[in-house]
């Protein structure tokens, strides 16, 4: 800024130890040398991110006695038990301290036997360094990320304050055995899994892959509860219960046993559960297609099979009427309906969920040799094929499912602008649709294909809400501990818009989770894109 050009390097280094070597320290220090040089050419010792540890040392010699006593002065006027940044701007530690640094001497990560392929991170302890303590989580607006934190205010619920948690433990920071600590539990209990760090954050941290890794341990220590329990194995004893629907749903209609579900298992007596249905999608066919139609395969989840099954049916109307030869896909020699294992992983069974990605693939291996499109309808779902599968599975057939795995409203958004969707539409008597975006739809940037296909149906405006997560969840809204915060989570933006809404709105989410949430707590019935667009079929 003074007209100075150095020729070299070396001539620069040259002036600096020229110039530190009258600084008061005899030129021991570099950042005292550069710091003397920059005062000499009347310029600012700072940096893009403010004073620090690393400049703070430096702030007498720069601005005089006098006005670092002013500095003092200001600080404890309005921070008088310093309790912000201690040992910043004013009464500062030596920048090179290094028992301040955040990797100290003798800073080493414990050996962990993770569950979880973090090779793609460098190792476990890598994945969760990855937080830069920027702070991006910590914002306020209605994005995903964070939840949690939207709603707490809370360091402890926010994306970095979890990772800075989970990386002080398996340091031995917090003693041993922190990681699978009740204090732990109590970190990572808020955290919905929502993916929103892994898109949002500046860095990509994944602290819902890191929430599966520490759940795994937390089980193999502590067990898992009946609650727990039968939220994990749903998909395995869904085909049984099934058969006495009518039995299992009377928890909402018998007085009282809602109130035991609660004391007994930790379910909210304040929520409803989903209804079991009689009419399961099993045993459905699709119906015969031209010899030269394009394929697809139909994956239906647990919930959309025992639960919403009329999803499913709309969605095989729709590609069927557009076309296209669907498949059912069904493993040879076991009746069981395919699972992605998502309930496993909620849970920390990552064996478990193994075992289901395993049939996954087995089952759909002669579709994706093939490169038919695997469609799913529910997000949390079929986006586990593209994510968690990749930590789960050998990694040449998790990527060659992943890239064939797409969400419905995916699917048909790249056939019709490929101009290959034979789908005839007719209007509505509703001519405005207010969309919810499930978390994981956000996370995989996959909002803008909703909208679109929605915008299909002739004459229909769509509105999105601008929300974080509908506070469900999977689990996490049904759970007494958690009702309150999920609710407050849905009251911060999406179910005041439901509400203003009016009546002949179509209000449209994908998630089963949202659908379920907007029900209880706005009263109103939430579509499935597929419904919709089944009932504009001409």
């Amino acid at each position: 800024e003074n007209g100075i050009r150095w020729k070299s390097i070396a001539e620069a280094a040259r002036v600096i130890k020229s110039v530190a070597a009258k600084s008061p320290n005899g030129g021991g220090n570099f950042n005292f040398a550069a710091s003397a040089m920059v005062k000499q050419y009347k310029g600012a010792y700072s940096g893009e991110h403010g004073d620090g540890l690393v400049r703070s040392e430096f702030h007498e010699p720069m601005y005089g006695k006098q006005i670092v006593a002013a500095f003092e002065e200001v600080k404890d006027t309005f921070d008088p038990g310093a309790l912000f940044n201690p040992g910043k701007i004013v009464r500062p530690s030596k920048m090179d301290d290094r028992s301040l640094f955040r990797y100290a001497p003798g800073y080493q990560a414990e050996k962990l036997d993770t569950v979880l392929d973090w090779s793609d991170w460098g190792g476990f302890s890598a994945a969760i360094e990855m937080c830069n303590n920027n702070g991006e989580c910590r914002k306020a607006d209605p994005g995903v990320m964070c939840p949690s934190y939207r709603v707490t205010g809370d360091e402890q619920h926010v994306t970095r304050g979890r990772a800075n948690t989970l990386r002080l433990a398996i340091t031995g920071q917090l003693g041993r055995d922190a990681l699978t600590s009740d204090a732990m539990r109590a970190t990572m209990s808020l955290c919905v899994s929502c993916k929103g760090c892994k898109r949002e954050c500046p860095t990509g941290v994944d602290m819902a892959k890191m929430k599966i890794e520490f759940l795994h341990h937390w089980q193999k220590r502590h067990g898992l509860t009946l609650k727990e329990k039968l939220i994990a194995y749903l998909p395995r004893y869904a085909p049984f219960v099934r058969r006495f629907s009518a039995l299992a749903n009377l928890r909402d209609v018998v007085p009282g046993l809602a109130a035991l579900s609660e004391r007994w298992l930790g379910f909210s007596a304040k929520r409803s559960l989903p209804k079991w249905r009689s009419d399961a999608f099993l045993g459905a066919r699709a119906q015969p297609a031209a010899a030269d139609a394009r394929e697809v395969v139909l994956l239906v989840d647990t919930f959309n099979t025992y639960f919403e099954p009329d999803n499913a049916r709309a969605a095989l109307r729709v590609l069927e009427a557009a076309g296209y030869r669907v498949h059912l896909p069904e493993l040879p020699g076991d009746r069981r309906p395919l699972c992605c294992g998502r309930t496993f992983l909620a849970a920390g069974l990552v064996d478990e969920a193994r075992v289901e990605a395993r049939r996954m693939v087995a089952a759909l291996a002669p579709f994706v040799a093939r490169n038919v499109p695997i469609v799913g309808l529910e997000p949390s779902c079929l986006l586990t094929l593209r994510d968690e599968y990749l930590s789960l599975l050998p990694a040449a057939e998790a990527k060659k499912l992943a890239a064939n795995a797409l969400l419905f409203e995916e699917f048909l958004a790249r056939e019709h602008k490929a101009s290959r969707l034979k789908l005839a539409l007719k209007p509505l008597a509703a001519k405005t649709a207010l969309l919810h975006g499930h978390c994981h739809q956000k996370a995989f940037a996959v909002m803008g294909d909703v909208a679109a296909v929605l915008r299909l149906v002739p004459g229909l405006d769509v509105q999105q809400i601008e929300s974080s997560c509908c506070g469900m969840a999977g689990a996490f809204g049904y759970e007494a501990d958690h009702y309150a915060v999920s609710m407050q989570m849905a009251e911060l933006n999406l179910l005041p818009a439901v509400r203003k809404a009016d009546a002949d709105t179509l209000v449209v989410a994908d998630g089963t989770s949202c659908r379920h949430q907007i029900h209880d707590g706005a009263d109103r019935t939430a579509l499935h894109v597929a419904r919709v667009l089944e009932q504009a079929l001409g």
